[in-house]
């Protein structure tokens, strides 16, 4: 493609500013795709991080002979943190399906002319987030269904 410059024509210049606001339109929707997976990941955070709340004070209530029985606060613990678990896992999926299909057409419109291919999409650090989470609230809840770990 040529260079557009101030002596371009008109029709030139009038596609090269659709071609670039085009391109900066996938830009703003995969941020979007990013906050919409943060507001899962803030959730998904709430929540493992109560239900694990939960789970601990009552087990050392328990353990401390405070209260006698405890299963059904710490069941509840635990169905906070898997729901967590669950949310955040559907949150990742639907963030890779999305951003596939966002990276299809991209590449679709590039090869027809239609935008700019220069700049890649950088990886995702939320997702890289929402992944580390998502391995602590594994870890987590094999933790306190087993009874394993720092945290058992």
């Amino acid at each position: 493609m040529e260079a557009v410059t101030s002596h371009s024509s008109p029709d030139t210049i009038s596609v090269e500013l659709s071609s670039r606001r085009t391109g900066m339109s996938f830009q703003r929707t995969r941020m979007s795709a990013d906050r919409t997976l943060m507001s899962v990941i803030r959730t998904s955070l709430s929540l493992i991080s109560f239900g694990f709340t939960i789970f601990q004070v009552f087990e050392k209530l328990r353990d401390q002979a405070v209260i006698t029985h405890a299963g059904s606060a710490r069941n509840f613990g635990v169905t906070l943190v898997a729901l967590g678990i669950v949310m955040l896992i559907g949150g990742i999926v639907y963030h890779l399906q999305f951003m596939m299909h966002l990276r299809e057409q991209r590449e679709a419109m590039i090869a027809d002319g239609l935008v700019h291919g220069e700049s890649a999409f950088p990886p995702s650090l939320t997702l890289i987030t929402a992944i580390i989470l998502l391995l602590i609230g594994v870890f987590a809840i094999i933790s306190m269904v087993f009874r394993v770990g720092p945290f058992g």
